[in-house]
């Protein structure tokens, strides 16, 4: 499991090994481990050109002692100050000593790479007009970012103002939601986490692994029949989009439970495209309402819920919800969906994703699924997984059928809600990885392509 802390449980965990440590040795562990970091992403140190963006405080200084150790190893290394008289002291006195220099922005050596030493994870609110200024000298340099780019807010993952938009974030100890949540995930390229031996709490936003999806998808027992393996219904479709009853069924489908029961007026085509379907109503272990149920979506949800079993809302079936459900649910929304849910707008949702689906889980006392390029399941207590998984040819029509067929056979066999559209959306992104491989793909084949994404992850367990 990938788990990110606060700003908050950082600082206590940091505070608590500083205690235990000689003066500055976490800052030297945390310094090395840049400069490792970024020598590896240039692929080479001597003779490469760095320009270090330095504020105050220990941001500052990690950069700092990292440019020295760069210095060192004998690469350029050139440092812009955006406050000279507060720069880190020890920091400065390091890189000047390994033969680094000083230098206004205007003055400085076109660099290979850009290190963003700006200001840390205790910071708040966009960049400064100074640090904006000297960015803007150097618009076509990759930066590597210390910690978090600077301007996204840590423990949020909203951007509020001007930012960083790093090609690699560099970070200690732990990850934090910014790294994992969007918007601010996405200026973080790629992130490198150097570990530092902290003590840290039980994490409420974290990412599951793929040996985590391991352990909660299981093989059939050898005694296993199809209705011990779980049923999984599905109520989806109608006249009008018979499509989203197909590609709901082919997610329920994908071979996890041991059989799916189709209840809905498309059934000759989900019969054409998936001929071991059961229709007609009967005994479920979860219900799937909603993809393209049209103006009946509100109905088969009041009849799914009757059942007391499981059941995950998607789709049309989400404007029936109005408050919390009588049993266990997932909902599914996209950001559109889920402003409507919480009578507010899709540009707010998109701009703070975390604080909106923690809001909706509390709410409707459910699981929801903010579906995105960073995915968010949250829980009514305000925990929240990230999926990580996926490509951007995802973004395809019908993709979220199947993704709310797949969480229906997840919760058929057993799984919690928050575990099945957890592990749902895994396996959706990396099926849709193995489907397209590098390709545009359609939701028909990132369907088909789920069973090998499950075989992949057991092969891993061993």
């Amino acid at each position: 499991m990938l788990h990110a802390h606060t700003v908050e449980e950082v600082r206590a965990a940091e505070s608590a090994l500083m205690a235990e440590q000689p003066e500055g040795a976490l800052m030297q562990q945390a310094s090395y481990g840049l400069a490792v970091a970024v020598a590896d992403w240039l692929g080479r140190v001597y003779g490469a050109r760095v320009l270090l963006v330095v504020g105050v405080g220990h941001n500052g200084g990690d950069a700092l002692h990292a440019g020295a150790v760069l210095a060192r190893r004998g690469a350029g290394v050139e440092a812009v100050l955006l406050d000279p008289e507060r720069a880190h002291a020890g920091g400065l006195a390091a890189l000047l000593a390994a033969g680094g220099r000083v230098v206004a922005a205007e003055e400085a050596q076109q660099p290979d790479v850009l290190v963003d030493g700006i200001v840390g994870i205790g910071a708040s609110g966009g960049l400064r007009e100074a640090a904006v200024a000297v960015l803007a000298c150097f618009p076509d340099v990759p930066v590597v970012a210390v910690d978090v780019p600077s301007g996204v807010e840590v423990d949020s993952g909203e951007v509020t103002g001007p930012h960083v938009e790093a090609a690699l974030t560099v970070t200690f100890g732990t990850h934090k939601a910014a790294h994992l949540v969007d918007p601010a995930a996405a200026a973080c390229g790629a992130v490198h986490l150097v570990d530092l031996g902290l003590s840290l709490p039980i994490a409420r936003v974290e990412a599951l692994q793929a040996g985590d999806v391991a352990t909660l998808v299981a093989s059939p027992r050898g005694d296993a029949q199809k209705y011990s393996r779980g049923v999984v219904g599905v109520r989806a479709g109608s006249e009008r989009y018979p499509g989203a009853a197909v590609l709901a069924v082919a997610g329920a489908g994908c071979g996890l439970a041991g059989m799916v029961r189709y209840d809905g007026t498309a059934g000759p085509q989900v019969l054409d495209a998936h001929p071991e379907t059961v229709t007609g109503a009967g005994r479920v272990q979860a219900w799937v309402v909603g993809s393209g149920g049209g103006d009946d979506a509100g109905e088969a949800l009041a009849t799914s819920l009757a059942d007391g079993v499981p059941v995950v809302v998607d789709a049309d079936a989400l404007s029936a919800v109005t408050g919390p459900l009588v049993t266990r649910a997932v909902l599914t929304p996209h950001a559109g969906e889920l402003a409507r849910l919480l009578g507010t707008d899709r540009d707010s949702v998109e701009a703070a994703p975390l604080r909106h689906v923690r809001e909706a889980a509390a709410r409707f006392d459910a699981v929801v699924l903010l579906k995105g390029r960073r995915t968010l399941v949250a829980r009514p207590d305000g925990r929240v997984r990230v999926n990580t998984t996926g490509v951007s040819w995802l973004a395809t029509a019908g993709a979220g059928d199947v993704l709310g067929g797949l969480v229906g056979a997840l919760l058929a066999i057993g799984l919690d809600p928050f575990a099945a559209a957890s592990t749902g959306a895994w396996l959706h992104g990396a099926a849709a990885t193995l489907a397209s491989g590098g390709a545009p793909l359609t939701a028909t084949r990132v369907a088909e392509a789920l069973p090998a994404a499950v075989r992949s992850v057991l092969t891993k367990r061993g």
